[in-house]
């Protein structure tokens, strides 16, 4: 839609802004993650288990903010291409520790590289000032109580 069909008072609300720069970041990620053979979620996990280091399926669902059937998934297809290994707990069996793997680091840091262009492409209208005070924004409102 041109910006000139925008009613003035979408255009004047930062949810429905946010809303509609949310959809299209998620469209752009998507499709590059696709064409890299990788999701979201992927990402997400990957991510979390360098700088935590091995971690529980529930902790790693807390820290990535997915629900535990979709990090159950999700860890099934990485440890199947080798990024994670998944093991029992020797404190509880009955939870499993997953387990970055060199192979796991490299996809990480190429899936890096997609998510760089992303972002180039999404905000490619702001300055570095500008990117690095929205990021600061966006994450004081999604650190808020409530969120």
């Amino acid at each position: 839609m041109a910006d000139d069909e925008t009613p003035a008072r979408l255009k004047a609300k930062s949810t429905w802004l946010i809303s509609q720069v949310a959809a299209r970041s998620h469209g752009l990620l998507t499709e590059r993650l696709a064409a890299a053979g990788a999701r979201g979620y992927h990402y997400r996990l990957l991510a979390a288990l360098a700088e935590f280091g091995p971690s529980s399926q529930a902790s790693l669902g807390r820290r990535t903010r997915m629900d535990r059937s979709d990090v159950v998934a999700a860890v099934g297809e990485l440890a199947a291409e080798g990024l994670v290994e998944r093991a029992a707990d020797p404190a509880d069996r009955r939870r499993n520790v997953v387990t970055l793997t060199p192979r796991g680091t490299v996809r990480l840091e190429r899936l890096d590289q997609v998510l760089a262009a992303v972002q180039d492409e999404l905000l490619a209208p702001l300055s570095g000032a500008e990117r690095a005070e929205l990021a600061r924004l966006l994450a004081r409102l999604l650190d808020s109580p409530g969120s």
